[in-house]
């Protein structure tokens, strides 16, 4: 299994070690939780303000915020089929039903794609009495395919 950078250690033991949750993160850096995670799994930069609220919340040195503000590689995970149960349901949804969302979404935009850059990504609890779900909402800008 592919270990995180250190940073990212640093900084998930030091939320930890604060009792603090990524919603928590949210209100005090003033964006999306998700979006937080991402910056502290390395999938994302954040501007100096940004980097210097998350480090500032955490109670971590300046010279983290500088690392957090830098370009990551993305797309990082091990290009094997994931194990991770959570991390695997992703994988199992596109075998399933990335065909049929990408043929619908064809039907009502054309050909094209949708952005991972111009992008977001929200997590819901919706409770349940038969037991609580997941809602996962994401919104990408439609990127049609060029003709030259």
């Amino acid at each position: 299994m592919k270990q995180f950078p250190e940073v990212t250690d640093k900084l998930l033991s030091a939320k930890k070690q604060k009792g603090m949750s990524f919603a928590d993160l949210e209100k005090a850096v003033g964006r999306d939780e998700v979006w937080i995670a991402a910056v502290i799994y390395r999938q994302a930069s954040a501007s100096e303000d940004e980097a210097s609220k998350i480090v500032s919340a955490l109670g971590l040195g300046t010279e983290i915020a500088e690392t957090l503000t830098e370009p990551p590689l993305k797309g990082s995970l091990d290009p094997q089929i994931p194990t991770d149960p959570m991390i695997y349901r992703f994988y199992e949804i596109m075998q399933v039903y990335g065909m049929p969302v990408k043929s619908v979404v064809h039907e009502k935009f054309g050909d094209g794609i949708m952005s991972a850059i111009d992008f977001t990504f929200d997590v819901e609890k919706v409770e349940d009495p038969k037991g609580d779900r997941v809602r996962m909402i994401m919104e990408g800008k439609f990127l049609p395919y060029k003709k030259w």
